[in-house]
């Protein structure tokens, strides 16, 4: 018989279909594997709506069959089956799509009915194209006494004849192609391997995919076995069920045991430990969609570096998508793992692809404010759960509420913890103003590298003996943190170690004022010594009993150069730094001794071990710590 030709420029179509469509060439088995779910579903949709299709839908299946000898590989399904008209109109018409046909028929014929069908493009079957250089379809339609063969070797055409089969369905047999430099095509007549692309792709398809696969069993104990016999086990082949079915999202919760939950956690997203927290939620409207989500109990050791990829399993109708769609979390929330399910994505013509639309967009913010709501019950019904859980990733919070200017902060703010000075443990930024007194005039905070250290500094001492609470910051990104937060119902963050931290009286300020002029000798000695290591010497305002500290002048803060400090390129970012001096201690007395009687050695001895002094103080390094170390020691000489 002759040769039929594609219609619709059918060599430049296909041609397309194969090299430029699908991005990788495995995904022919998900498209094949699909149309054959469409089949079954368009014969089990005519036995529940036709009386005289006597169908018994627990015997819809689809085999997959791989022949290492014939170099074939059969995808077959007992669905509905295609007509001599219909192979024509389906196979010969590239872009032309069966499913898409009968889903419009359908709602035409049942208004507002739920039909849904996984083919849409028409485009799928010529995946196989992809892995194999002819392909035979031999299909007999349900109710039909005929059955036809439609045979291609690619874009030169196609026949269609008729032939014989017993029962109704579809056999879609491939003969695959020999391996070429750089692609393996043997592997895709591995068992092993179509198991694999099957539980990748095509798990959650409604109805049974069954292979014939090696397994062991225990060989019968012979009638004549003595006492001492021992078992011996033999290699079989044997029917199996490779695919799950129904998905653990698609029931009810009620239904789900903990256990289930963590072992398909575990499984599907490599991880020993089971997760902290669950999140099964569903939505049914204007955007219909299933989610079962997961947050860690750690962070995966890449967790923090750019090869890290989030992102939620994307699946249609039980057929995955995408393994990693990034668009459905938010940054801040790249540690969720889990699975989103609807059929209401916007999909290209390949099923590779998430076109962004106005579905995706909702269906990420119902899943933001799910996740946010999780973890705000974690904090308040376990605080235990949620110590571990900030433990692993309140880091990622905090970025969060740094990125884009602060823009997320209102959501995030509730989800913070710092290490409180009062209850010497970690605290929500809530709690911590439930015990603010009512004098207390801003959130203080303390950056240092411990919280041991911190405790130590001698600017918080003064806040601390006023009662009032201060929140100690651990990380490099806090300072940041709490500059984005800026202040809540009016209230503002302020360092500790700031300037203006307490507010002075106009007697606190006049003192200050008296000490700083009769200072002046004394910082303008220091002053000269250090030259342009500092840029200011001055009488402190904020030490109590401390003799020296460190400040900063300008936009840059001493936590934020030793944050620079640590990124490549950072460590030219410096903080403009101020000298502060207690003009009621000790060492400041000694040092105004040794102004006012002209010993300039001891001046510069005394400038240089108070300014080292307040650098370790700062956890900023010594600029010659050999030098310094000499200046301690000469003063036991």
């Amino acid at each position: 018989m002759a040769k039929k030709q594609f219609k619709a420029e059918s060599k430049r179509l296909l041609d397309l279909m194969i090299n430029s469509i699908y991005t990788h060439k495995e995904i022919f088995l998900r498209e094949l594997i699909s149309n054959a779910s469409d089949a079954e579903d368009k014969l089990a949709y005519k036995a529940l709506t036709d009386d005289q299709v006597p169908v018994d839908r627990s015997q819809l299946k689809i085999t997959i069959v791989p022949d290492k000898e014939k170099r074939t590989l059969t995808i077959s399904d007992n669905g509905v089956g295609m007509t001599k008209e219909e192979l024509e109109n389906n196979l010969g018409t590239i872009a032309h799509s069966g499913s898409l046909q009968f889903k419009q028929e359908m709602d035409q014929e049942h208004k507002g009915g739920d039909i849904d069908v996984i083919g849409q493009f028409g485009v799928g079957f010529y995946s196989a194209f992809m892995v194999a250089d002819a392909v035979t379809v031999i299909s007999k339609a349900y109710g039909s006494g005929e059955a036809y063969m439609w045979q291609s070797d690619g874009a030169d055409g196609y026949t269609i004849t008729p032939c014989e089969k017993d029962a109704p369905g579809s056999d879609i047999i491939m003969h695959i192609k020999p391996n070429a430099d750089e692609e393996n095509y043997d592997q895709y007549l591995e068992t092993y391997k179509l198991q694999e692309l099957i539980k990748k792709y095509s798990d959650y398809i409604r109805y049974p995919i069954v292979m014939e696969v090696e397994d062991y069993r225990q060989k019968p104990k012979p009638e004549d076995a003595g006492d001492d016999y021992k078992p011996e086990w033999e290699t079989v082949k044997v029917w199996k069920t490779i695919n799950s079915m129904v998905p653990l999202w698609q029931r009810p919760k009620a239904k789900v045991t903990d256990e289930e939950y963590n072992s398909f956690y575990k499984e599907k997203f490599m991880d020993w430990q089971d997760p902290l927290a669950v999140i099964h939620t569903s939505a049914e409207g204007a955007v219909t969609y299933k989610a079962l989500l997961y947050i860690p109990q750690k962070a995966p050791y890449d967790f923090y570096t750019r090869e890290y990829q989030k992102g939620l399993q994307l699946y249609s109708s039980g057929v995955m998508i995408m393994d990693k769609c990034a668009d459905l979390l938010p940054d801040y929330f790249r540690f969720v793992k889990g699975v989103v399910d609807s059929p209401d994505f916007s999909l290209n013509i390949s099923r590779e692809i998430l076109q962004h639309d106005r579905q995706l967009k909702v269906i990420a913010n119902a899943l933001e404010k799910k996740i946010k709501g999780e973890m705000e019950k974690m904090q308040k019904d376990d605080p235990e759960k949620y110590e571990k859980f900030w433990a692993a990733f309140g880091s990622q919070i905090k970025y969060g509420v740094v990125a884009d200017y602060g823009a997320h902060k209102d959501k995030l703010k509730d989800l913070l913890l710092f290490w409180s000075s009062k209850e010497g443990k970690n605290t929500t930024l809530a709690a911590y103003k439930d015990r603010m007194s009512e004098d207390q005039p801003y959130y203080y905070y303390a950056c240092g590298e411990s919280v041991d250290k911190i405790a130590k500094l001698p600017q918080v001492e003064r806040i601390l003996d006023k009662g009032y609470e201060i929140l100690y910051c651990t990380e490099d990104v806090d300072d940041f943190v709490m500059q984005a937060l800026g202040e809540i119902d009016g209230k503002k963050f302020m360092s500790a170690t700031a300037e203006d931290a307490l507010p002075q009286t106009d007697e606190e300020k006049k003192e200050a004022e008296e000490k700083a002029e009769a200072g002046k000798p004394v910082l303008e000695a220091v002053k000269n010594v250090l030259g342009g290591q500092v840029k200011e010497v001055r009488i402190s305002k904020i030490l109590k009993s401390g003799a020296c500290c460190l400040s900063a002048d300008g936009p840059v803060s001493l936590e934020m150069e030793r944050y620079m400090r640590k990124l490549e390129g950072g460590e030219h970012m410096k903080a403009e730094r101020v000298l502060e001096l207690n003009a009621d201690s000790a060492p400041y007395a000694a040092l105004k001794k040794a102004v006012d009687a002209g010993d300039q050695a001891t001046v510069e001895k005394y400038s240089k071990l108070l300014y080292g002094q307040a650098l370790l103080l700062a956890d900023l390094p010594l600029e010659d710590p050999a030098g310094y170390a000499e200046l301690v020691c000469s003063l036991m000489v």
